[in-house]
């Protein structure tokens, strides 16, 4: 009988022991950030299971795209904040892109309580982003002299309130407008990095011809994130690590380039790929690449 529970209590031991072993191999194996704008739908359908497929797809921490009426997907800044902690999830950066002068004091209050790190401006704000529905073609109206001075102003504010301000790009940035300035560069050298910086889009950067590796090497430390998304042959958005852009020599220059936190974003996906199955693959993408 003695010999039995000694037996027993040997067996239990064994087994706690490797179920430790099993949660730290899958604590290890959560890691990077998701664009909540991927699941933009499924958000909107049931965003607590939403939130709980994120965490086990791996990914640690998340980006916001879904605010509205001082709320988050519908919810309180500090409802949403439980939400994450729930699901074991951080609440790094929040896309604002209904910002204005007027509104941005109480918005970045929200986004504070929300326990998010950084403010982002997705587009040119306060009606100066177009886009062309036909030609599928993005721009902005008004002068980058224009934007640099919002962005500040903005950046001033969220500096002030313990918050750090990036402007995401798409591709028109990154072209010369019809005054022959590349906006991207203007506002690089027309802001203070101490009250704007940046959060580089890869995917829109290849689209549009230009190579992060040369704005990591002339603007050092401006890139504090990054959206990373690949690219098909096609020119459309693919699962990381599935399609044409070389992630492995980019992310050797992530010092350079000031990168501090990463998200994964597929703006849409094709064929009977599902968005969710989406976030998957690119999570093992990421892994592959060498990404942590």
């Amino acid at each position: 009988m003695i010999r039995c529970r000694l037996n027993f209590k040997s067996v239990l031991l064994s087994l706690l022991f490797i179920t430790g072993l099993l949660m730290n191999i899958k604590a290890q194996e959560t890691f990077g950030g998701l664009a909540l704008y991927t699941l933009r739908n499924n958000m909107k359908q049931n965003t607590e299971a939403t939130l709980k497929k994120v965490h086990e797809a791996g990914y640690a921490y998340i980006e916001a795209a879904g605010y509205e009426k001082g709320k988050f997907y519908g919810m309180s800044p500090q409802a949403f904040r439980n939400l994450l902690q729930e699901n074991n999830l951080s609440p790094v950066s929040t896309h604002q892109g209904t910002v204005t002068l007027d509104n941005a004091d109480e918005m970045i209050a929200h986004v504070k309580e929300a326990g998010f790190k950084y403010f982002v401006i997705p587009v040119p704000p306060m009606g100066m982003f177009t886009f062309d529905p036909q030609a599928r073609k993005m721009g902005m109206k008004g002068s980058v002299e224009d934007l640099a001075e919002i962005l500040t102003i903005l950046g001033k504010k969220c500096h002030d309130a313990g918050l750090e301000l990036l402007y995401h790009n798409h591709d028109f940035e990154f072209l010369e407008n019809h005054e022959g300035v590349v906006p991207i560069d203007f506002l690089l050298e027309h802001t203070d990095p101490e009250l704007v910086n940046f959060q580089m889009d890869l995917y829109w950067v290849t689209k549009a011809g230009a190579d992060p590796l040369d704005y990591f090497e002339k603007y050092p430390g401006r890139f504090k994130a990054w959206h990373v998304k690949d690219m098909d042959e096609q020119g459309r958005f693919a699962p990381v690590g599935e399609g044409t852009i070389d992630f492995n020599k980019i992310l050797e220059a992530k010092e350079r380039s000031g990168m501090k936190y990463y998200f994964v974003e597929q703006d849409m996906t094709f064929g009977d790929l599902k968005p969710l199955r989406a976030i998957e693959i690119s999570h093992d993408g990421l892994k592959e690449i060498g990404f942590e």
